[in-house]
């Protein structure tokens, strides 16, 4: 070995035992300040890309609670990126003005409505593009020249209903009064367009683009702004945008997902359900934007489509999720496949491309969501990251991440992601948190798996595995995967997760007797029923916006038909007895598992009786069993602020530490006010405890 190569190596040792000596494991802290990249675009000549990065205050070390803050940076290529904005302008709606000398973006600056903005690639002062009088802008296209901007705002304010409102008459007469949002066009000059010009648009539209010619509006609208409609009747109709006129409608029969304008406008790609009864929008078509006539190109298939988007050579760019990994795809302009490209340990999440660049937003096992650029030309690294938001992340310790395949009880094969404790699995097994997806019609892929919500490497710093289970109902595997659990609430999807936990037992993973479960809407009927129907099976539960009756579900959610079609395939009343017997208060008898239970006030997805509903009966009927119930006020169907999330993240570690660490179900509870850091603002408050 000559002298250069002993001194790198003699280097790279040092420099390999100071990262031992410094690692640790990841904690709630920890969580509460990860930043990641949220919108992307490319510019037009390729040679930048814009995003944002968004995070939370940092509530831990004193920051005030607040809701996420993004920061619009621009990159030129790794580790280059500046900020363009000051601090107090939160943008959203990146995008590249034609002819890339300006990023846009939409913006609520103090006392005023949300409008497009623009900043100079150049550097400079940012200012007022276009705007609606006294309404928000949602979204906007510029149109092709760079002369105009197209606008999706709210609705025209309703002055005989302000004035009464002001009066102190402010009922809300429910699921009538909500109106239509309208589409615009407004000129781009050195003034800001006093009167933009209306387009009138089909019944309630939740986005749009246009052609390149600037001709043809693209717009996804529905019948009404319920909720149930987006998820039942969500369809493309094709405009023109000299009078509105609707020229043709896409007919799909399923749920509708992105939608994307082929580069000589003649072609749409569309990620949509195949039929009423598909769960999710997973698969891709083309679509005639001249007849609206369409066609799939993936249908079948053990996946799903997650984002496309058009290269200026023609072709698609798609991102595919196949169970728990990804790809990258890329379809000829006639629905052949020119290549696939493996991205290795990443998991890509969206992907933009202009000026011949493609890039994604992509995550893995040991860091959140980064950008990274594909190299269509390199036979291996193929993605270079541009980005990296949390160098923090080389201090900690992550325990071993892989997926995991095993057997159901009917011999289907079921995958999902397993985390092993830190250090190793320990003689006996490790206690275990299952950690379920919501939906069902989700997945977990293996990349970054901790948030507030979920334990992931936290737990795992703290001698856990964790499993979060791909069960039937998962997208990601193909429509007949993720329609088995369909017309039988419960089983197959919430046995699987039990058979994972036997399955993770028989190779001495898991502790059998120290297994808890988790999760969030319907993880968290998953976990309502695991503490339930299932609870000699977990020695501890945490719930959230979860569901504890199916009788009562129905007729307090915003989703009636949503659940008919892709879930119960029954109505209540043609058995009751049948839906109430999947309602985990029906088995509240069986109950020996102590269970937390958190929920938003304001959640209108599941109302937030259903947990009251369970609390309720599991301190009646079970007053021995360790049961707390914990409501988020101004929160809803997910906790939102910064806050919440820290302390929901505490809560779950802390009632999981109190019952999985020893097993023992009959333990004390947790104090009610979980412990804060140091620095966090309350910390040092005197308890009345």
């Amino acid at each position: 070995m000559n002298r250069i190569a002993l001194s790198a190596a003699t280097l790279l040792a040092s420099v390999s035992i100071a990262a031992t000596a410094s690692a640790r494991p990841m904690t709630p802290e920890d969580v509460a300040k990860i930043e990641s990249i949220g919108a992307i675009a490319v510019s037009p000549d390729g040679t930048r890309v814009a995003y944002t990065t968004a995070s939370l205050p940092d509530v831990s070390e004193g920051e005030d609670n607040g809701g996420f803050e993004q920061v619009l940076k621009v990159a030129t290529g790794p580790n280059t990126s500046t900020v363009y904005l000051p601090e107090d302008v939160s943008p959203s709606g990146v995008q590249f003005s034609p002819d890339g000398s300006m990023v846009s973006f939409t913006w609520s600056a103090e006392g005023e409505d949300n409008a497009v903005w623009g900043v100079p690639v150049a550097g400079g002062t940012y200012r007022k593009l276009a705007e609606i009088a006294d309404s928000d802008v949602l979204s906007y296209v510029w149109g092709p020249n760079g002369n105009s901007i197209f606008m999706l705002a709210t609705a025209e304010e309703n002055k005989q209903r302000t004035e009464q409102r002001k009066a102190g008459f402010n009922s809300v007469v429910y699921e009538e009064e909500a109106r239509l949002r309208r589409l615009f066009e407004a000129k781009v000059g050195e003034e800001v367009d006093a009167e933009p010009r209306q387009i009138p648009v089909p019944a309630y539209v939740t986005g749009f683009d246009i052609t390149p010619d600037g001709k043809t509006g693209i717009v996804q609208s529905k019948p009404t702004p319920q909720i149930d409609d987006t998820y039942t009747s969500l369809r493309v109709h094709i405009i023109d945008l000299a009078d509105g006129n609707v020229k043709a409608i896409v007919p799909t029969p399923g749920k509708l997902g992105d939608v994307e304008v082929s580069p000589d406008g003649t072609q749409l790609s569309m990620i949509a359900g195949v039929d009423k009864h598909d769960p999710a929008e997973t698969t891709l078509h083309l679509v005639d934007v001249a007849t609206g006539n369409y066609r799939a190109l993936n249908e079948g298939a053990a996946e799903a489509a997650v984002d496309a988007e058009w290269m200026a050579n023609g072709r698609l760019a798609t991102v595919v999720h196949v169970g728990a990994q990804s790809v990258l795809r890329i379809y000829n302009a006639d629905g052949s496949v020119h290549r696939e490209v493996d991205p290795g340990s990443l998991i890509l999440t969206s992907v933009e491309s202009a000026g011949g660049k493609v890039a994604v937003s992509a995550n893995s096992p040991k860091h959140p969501t980064e950008l990274f650029v594909w190299n269509p030309r390199a036979r291996a690294n193929a993605f270079e990251r541009w980005t990296s938001h949390n160098p923090w992340l080389s201090e900690i310790t992550f325990g071993e991440q892989r997926t995991y395949t095993y057997t159901a009880r009917d011999g289907q094969q079921v995958e999902g992601v397993l985390v092993l404790p830190v250090g190793g699995v320990p003689e006996g097994g490790a206690p275990t948190i299952m950690n379920v997806h919501g939906g069902p019609e989700a997945h977990e892929s293996n990349g970054w798996i901790t948030a507030y919500s979920k334990p992931g490497h936290v737990a795992a710093g703290q001698g856990y595995a964790v499993f979060l289970p791909n069960y039937r109902g998962s997208t990601g595997y193909g429509t007949a995967f993720s329609k088995q659990h369909q017309g039988n609430y419960t089983d197959p999807e919430f046995a699987d997760i039990v058979d994972a936990k036997r399955a993770l037992v028989a190779e001495g993973i898991t502790d059998a007797d120290r297994t808890g479960i988790t999760g969030g809407s319907y993880g968290g009927y998953a976990s309502a029923w695991g503490a339930t129907y299932h609870s000699a099976e977990y020695a501890a539960s945490v719930m959230f916006v979860g569901i504890s009756n199916q009788v009562s579900k129905f007729g307090t959610g915003d989703i009636p038909y949503e659940m008919y079609n892709v879930h119960s395939r029954a109505w209540p009343w043609d058995d009751w007895m049948k839906m109430l017997e999947v309602s985990p208060v029906y088995h509240v008898d069986k109950a020996n598992t102590p269970t937390l239970i958190m929920h938003g006030e304001e959640d209108t997805r599941v109302d937030p009786g259903q947990s009251l509903e369970l609390y309720r009966a599991l301190k009646v009927r079970k007053p021995d069993v360790p049961v707390r119930l914990v409501f988020y006020p101004g929160e809803g169907h997910g906790n939102r602020m910064a806050g919440s999330r820290y302390d929901y993240n505490l809560r779950m570690m802390e009632w999981f530490d109190t019952y999985l660490k020893t097993g023992d179900r009959k333990a004390e509870m947790p104090g009610p006010r979980p412990q804060l850091a140091d620095g966090a603002k309350g910390a040092t408050a005197e308890s009345d405890d």
